[in-house]
Order: C-alpha cells, then structure tokens, then sequence
C-alpha cells in the first residue's frame, strides 16, 4: 500500500462578510458633509451678489458726481452764488437701463470756505441689496479766479 500523504490543512478563511453597504451612521456623516458644502456655496454667492450690488452702485454715484462736477466746472462764481443760495439740492439722477436708481439720491451743497473760494459737497445715498443704507461724498474747492491761480496768488 502505498504511503499515505498528509496535505496540510486549507488556509483560514477570513470571517464570512455580509453584502457591501454603507452604515447609516456613514450615510448620516456623508449627508452632513454635502448639506454643509451646499450652505457655504449659497452663502458665498449671497455674499459675491451683494459685493457686485454695492460695486454697481459705487461706480452710478461716482459717475453722477462726476458729471454733476463737470457741469458745475462751466458755470460762473455769480451762478454758484446762485446755487449756493437755493441751500441743498437734489442732483438730476439718470435712470439706467436694468439698475434700480429709483432708490438712488444725490444732493449738492455749496459753502463759502473764504471770501473768493466755495466747498462744494457732493453725496449719494442708497439702499443696497441687502437692505444696508450706503453712502458716499465727493468734496472740492472751487476759487473764483481758478483754484491754480487762488494757490499762486495767495500763498
């Protein structure tokens, strides 16, 4: 009869697993992770719409004082004695096509700084977006023989 061969023993199996899945605590942890993502995506936006609302208006007001400027830059000290005299007054807004400038005001006023040289305040307010007032000025001289000629001249 022939030798009897011993055969090693099979190696251990692993453990029987169940079916591949996710926990529900995974499941949980997965969503919490995607629901913040979600949040801080739409908080990043609200904040990036409302930068581009108050970035609109600031570049309107800029452009409204700076036409309101040229325009006063024509005029004679006698008609800026007359504006001055009216006291504060609403500058002429111009509607822009898709901006919301009914809520957008400009006033001017004028003030004597010395005998032959005026300040002239100008300042917008709005309401942004979100609510928040916002306002911004623009102050200058004006010299009633030039403002290079007032600084020449008298100093």
């Amino acid at each position: 009869m022939p030798p009897l061969r011993h055969h090693p023993p099979p190696p251990p199996r692993a453990p029987a697993r169940r079916a591949a899945g996710f926990t529900i605590v995974e499941v949980m942890i997965a969503a919490i992770v995607l629901v913040l993502g979600i949040t801080t995506s739409i908080t990043t936006l609200q904040r990036g719409f409302q930068a581009v609302d108050t970035a609109r208006h600031y570049t309107l007001a800029s452009q409204v004082m700076q036409s309101e400027l040229e325009r006063l830059r024509l005029k004679s000290w006698s008609q800026l004695q007359t504006l001055q005299d009216s006291r504060e007054t609403a500058v002429a807004v111009p509607t822009v096509p898709g901006s919301d400038t009914g809520a957008f005001t400009c006033t001017r006023l004028i003030a004597d700084l010395k005998t032959d040289m005026k300040e002239i305040t100008l300042i917008s307010r709005w309401r942004g977006y979100d609510g928040r007032p916002h306002t911004i000025r623009f102050v200058t001289r004006y010299g009633k023989t030039g403002l290079y000629d007032y600084f020449y001249t008298s100093h």
